[in-house]
């Protein structure tokens, strides 16, 4: 796969590409990430290689990265239109201010404009909700979105970050008001964090939702920078508080991800990108670069096709378990379609055994 083969983004005609350059390290004001110089470099070389889905927020390094974005490629008309250029609402940039943050239709109307002027542009492609706001009604948050896109200020929206449940609620509310509906979610999905996998993912499926996971590496731990050996070193930028999230199974996970990158001439980072690209509700995946290895790293993933059985063994090793009532239900259609073949789908008998009757009270 190239960086060029496009997919449709959910239910919509809006084409990109399938790993989509993300802005959170575009700037330092957090301490960590690259240069404006850096970052600069890393967005032409992901152009260069025909990469046209570009990721960021109001949030990221306090505004710099969609600073950082507009000053180098959507002041060029004729390098902004090539380019989906999508950006979030939702956290609050200024202290003390109530309104300033939220899913509210003050605050997301500022936001867009404010985002607007630092991308400087006139449009978004795709504007997310960075999360879900619970102080606000679901009606007032898609009302405010739907008159951005009837303004012509944003062409398509999306939800990061929020409850199933509330995702439905507003893609249903959408539909039955002729608003605009959402395309995509961005959630955060890799080989650790599987979870999304028990409603995210379905509810994306029935509603035809693209899916565009952050974070595939973990924050890097999947990109196997740590060991057992290193594990107690200081590691710059967001190195310490990854280092809090391994434990015993993230080194088995790492050592059975080693010997298939040395099955498949590859690297680690290689194989949990091509594990997650495997994915069927993956439209987009979001990739961090911090340096411009960091970038090449990741775009080699697209020439990892990862055999059936690596997949399945991945699959197996890292199945998570889900909450109530997910876990129940694989047990429950036992009941219901125990024995029987559906659609392709054949189950095995049900754990309750054949009834020693055929009487039926």
């Amino acid at each position: 796969m190239q960086l060029d083969h496009y997919a449709t983004l959910g239910r919509s005609g809006l084409r990109v590409s399938p790993l989509c350059l993300g802005g959170m390290t575009f700037g330092l004001e957090r301490g960590w990430g690259s240069s404006v110089e850096e970052s600069k470099q890393i967005i032409d070389r992901y152009l260069h290689r025909n990469g046209n889905f570009i990721d960021t927020a109001n949030s990221y390094n306090l505004g710099h990265s969609e600073k950082i974005i507009g000053d180098h490629i959507t002041n060029d008309r004729s390098k902004r239109d090539r380019i989906v250029v999508a950006t979030k609402f939702s956290a609050n940039l200024y202290d003390g201010d109530p309104n300033g943050g939220g899913g509210n239709r003050k605050s997301i109307i500022a936001a867009c404009e404010q985002s607007l002027r630092r991308l400087q542009t006139d449009y978004i492609d795709l504007y997310w909700m960075h999360w879900w706001d619970k102080f606000t009604p679901i009606e007032e948050t898609m009302a405010a979105i739907d008159s951005l896109v009837t303004s012509g200020k944003v062409r398509y929206i999306g939800f990061s970050n929020t409850p199933g449940w509330k995702i439905a609620q507003a893609q249903v509310t959408a539909s039955f008001l002729k608003q605009t509906p959402l395309i995509a979610l961005q959630i955060e999905y890799s080989l650790l964090e599987r979870t999304v996998e028990g409603e995210l993912l379905p509810l994306a499926e029935e509603f035809g939702l693209g899916v565009t996971p952050w974070s595939p590496l973990r924050g890097g731990i999947l990109s196997g920078k740590y060991t057992r050996d290193n594990l107690a070193e200081s590691k710059p930028g967001r190195g310490d508080l990854m280092k809090s999230r391994i434990d015993e199974r993230t080194f088995t996970i790492l050592d059975r991800l080693q010997e298939f990158a040395a099955s498949n001439d590859t690297t680690v980072a290689r194989v949990a990108l091509a594990w997650l690209r495997s994915r069927p509700t993956v439209s987009s995946i979001i990739i961090g670069a911090r340096t411009m290895e960091q970038l090449e790293e990741n775009l080699a993933s697209l020439e990892v096709e990862l055999p059936a059985d690596d997949i399945a063994a991945l699959d197996d090793l890292t199945r998570p378990r889900l909450s109530y009532p997910i876990n129940i239900l694989s047990t429950g259609r036992l009941t219901g379609y125990g024995g029987l073949t559906i659609n392709g789908e054949s189950f095995p008998e049900s754990p309750l055994g054949r009834p020693t009757s055929d009487k039926v009270y």
